[in-house]
């Protein structure tokens, strides 16, 4: 037996907040001969997806893509606009927030963090006040992350750019939708922002292995003259290649497949209707946590994430244990708790590609884990569920 191969029948219920599910028809799309990346049957491909990435976005502006990780699309923002020593202010909403801080700081920028606590959203006076402070005009970036993944916590960034507007400050805004793009509303030239991150593997229902940034004309500017180093990230040398739908080094071909035919799933569906059905089934997901007597770790209701719900466990109750009762049990996997949440939280993803019964099926499963690991919690909560998607449209 290969030993990735288990003897379990059925399907394993990945259940975390990202990677998510891969659809059949994308998998069958990556599963396609690779062809000459310089060719002319690349070229079409190329200016394809990158056409097809701006209505995701809701963007006029250029999306870059980098096979790499989302990570990297963070270091890309950092080091297209800004230069050694600048400062940049970070506010801290988890674990995926505080990595970014890290990796500002490992380039040579001067980090000013505004410190949370990981159960509400991103503090938009709180950034304005800052930036009020900062007559100099010191901060050169404000970087807010929209969904964060280790908490299920969703922020306002529409509010983050009328803060700094009403501050009349220079600072480019620069946002983390690496768990959100294709699953919750976000808007990338109506809300002002300057440089969009995000990553393939969540809403956008592929496999690891692409990052995006969507790069707005203030950004491009800033990149003429900023200073720290770059080589693979540059976005001057990938934009001149993107004209014609070619990349300045190997591409990630087989992805490419797979991204433009991502695409042409939401598109059929269509936005308005993709995030509605995000919105559906967090609501679903929360009736039944609170059915089980159990506590969402995200602490104002308007902030609670469509992509995912964080759960904090009973006192004396490790969620490790119970993830991994779960898992072998039900063969389904569940988020970790990340950070300082560590053993604290399980984490439910409901993004990507999934619908009604996939979400019963996940939350049966919780709730047997729960019954199975002996956490004390009500029946009730899959019931719960069922009733609010048997009633909603």
């Amino acid at each position: 037996m290969h030993p990735l191969e288990t003897s379990r029948s059925g399907r394993h219920f990945l259940q975390i907040p990202g990677p998510t599910n891969v659809p059949d028809r994308v998998l069958r799309a990556i599963d396609q001969p690779t062809i000459d990346h310089r060719g002319p049957m690349f070229g079409q491909l190329g200016l394809a997806v990158l056409a097809a990435l701006k209505p995701v976005f809701q963007t006029e502006a250029p999306v870059i893509i980098f096979p790499s990780s989302g990570t990297g699309a963070w270091e890309a923002a950092l080091v297209n606009t800004l230069s050694p020593g600048d400062r940049v202010l970070m506010v801290e909403t988890g674990h995926f927030a505080s990595l970014w801080r890290k990796l500002a700081g490992r380039l040579g920028l001067e980090v000013d963090c505004l410190a949370g606590d990981w159960r509400r959203p991103v503090d938009a006076a709180a950034i304005g006040a800052r930036l009020a402070l900062d007559a100099q005009h010191a901060i050169k970036a404000v970087c807010v992350v929209h969904n964060e993944t280790s908490t299920g916590v969703t922020s306002d960034i529409a509010a983050v750019r009328a803060a700094i507007d009403r501050a009349g400050h220079p600072a480019l805004l620069m946002v983390d939708t690496i768990s959100s793009l294709g699953s919750v509303d976000y808007r990338h030239d109506e809300w002002g922002v300057d440089v969009t991150v995000a990553g393939s593997q969540k809403g956008l229902m592929l496999p690891p292995g692409l990052a995006f940034n969507a790069v707005g004309p203030r950004a491009l500017a800033a990149a003429d003259s900023a200073r720290l180093p770059r080589s693979y990230w540059d976005w001057r040398e990938m934009l001149a290649a993107n004209a014609r739908g070619y990349f300045p080094y190997t591409p990630s071909t087989n992805l490419l497949y797979g991204l433009h035919e991502a695409l042409a799933m939401l598109q059929a569906e269509g936005l308005p209707q993709v995030f509605a059905r995000h919105q559906r089934h967090a609501q679903a997901t929360r009736l039944a946590v609170q059915a089980w007597g159990l506590e969402l770790l995200s602490l104002d209701p308007a902030a609670h994430s469509p992509a995912l719900t964080a759960v904090l466990m009973p006192a004396g109750h490790g969620a490790d244990a119970f993830r991994k009762v779960v898992l072998d049990r039900f063969d389904m996997s569940l988020g970790q708790g990340l950070g300082q949440l560590s053993d604290r939280i399980f984490r439910i993803g409901h993004l990507g590609h999934f619908n009604d019964l996939t979400l019963c099926g996940t939350l049966a499963g919780v709730e047997m884990g729960l019954a199975a690991a002996g956490v004390p919690h009500r029946p009730g909560g899959l019931q719960a569920a069922m009733e609010f998607l048997a009633k909603a449209p």
